[in-house]
């Protein structure tokens, strides 16, 4: 026994322990813009996640989300903002934890965790097209009989994964997922995209959350198919009033040009 913990971090042998990595996954949520072409000249929004196309094995040519590994003298928390700042340009992005991947076999090259983290933001913010190699892709979520279909599709390439949605704890309504089905998606990502999206659902309905993905004017009616694209249902509008009554507060200007009459423009109010 050593008298002092100086002693014993000096003679301490890591060696006895099997090393692992730790990688970082990042998905990036945003709105998409779809023309439409009808009478009002409105636009059609889907939510859109952003994909990189991998170079390399495993998994080489198929899509997965930004990430990276932690360096052995960075924090964590250094990590997905790196990797934001590369992949994007942008700093200061809404940026949240989701959870730890850690099951034995989900890299094939090693014993590798992964901590998956879920950034917002408003693409209109960006300045360049992204890389050959990335893409961003709209995001289909359907379940039947407890399985959850993952569809992304970017115009080009379509990805279709299906997840088995077990309950795991029946007290606290806990699910496990686990990947049934998947093209061209690698990794776990598809379960990062699935509990990311349900994170934001959940958060969209008690917290300002839904302000990082939008503009800062907006009318009323763009904001509500924010809120619909990311609940996938239909508001009501006065239920709809009643979730942003404190969190948005009117401007002085207008939207005009889409073939009905000048919308008042609002803003997200901050106190």
């Amino acid at each position: 026994m050593y008298k002092s913990e100086e002693k014993f971090l000096k003679h301490y042998d890591s060696s006895k322990f099997e090393k692992l990595s730790l990688t970082t996954d990042i998905l990036i949520i945003s709105i998409t813009d779809e023309k439409v072409d009808n009478y009002c000249k409105t636009s059609k929004k889907n939510m859109s996640i952003l994909l990189v196309k991998r170079g390399d094995n495993p998994f080489k040519d198929k899509w997965c989300l930004p990430g990276g590994f932690l360096d052995i003298h960075e924090d964590l928390e250094d990590v997905p903002n790196r990797i934001l700042k590369r992949e994007t340009n942008l700093e200061n992005i809404y940026l949240e934890q989701l959870y730890t991947l850690g099951d034995v076999n989900r890299d094939p090259r090693m014993r590798i965790l992964s901590t998956a983290y879920m950034a917002l933001i408003d693409k209109n913010r960006l300045n360049t097209k992204p890389m050959e190699n990335v893409s961003w892709f709209n995001v289909s979520i359907k379940e039947e009989n407890g399985i959850i279909t993952i569809i992304l599709d970017n115009g080009k390439d379509v990805l279709k994964t299906k997840i088995k949605k077990i309950l795991k704890d029946k007290t606290t309504d806990r699910y496990k997922f686990e990947i049934i089905e998947n093209n061209d998606l690698a990794f776990d990502h598809a379960i990062v995209i699935l509990s990311g999206i349900e994170r934001l659902k959940n958060k969209i309905m008690y917290t300002d959350i839904v302000f990082n993905m939008m503009p800062k004017e907006f009318t009323l009616g763009e904001l509500q198919q924010v809120y619909e694209v990311i609940l996938d249902k239909k508001l009501l509008d006065p239920a709809f009033r009643r979730i942003i009554a404190n969190k948005v507060e009117a401007t002085n200007d207008y939207k005009t040009g889409e073939g009905h009459r000048p919308s008042r423009l609002f803003r997200y109010k901050k106190d």
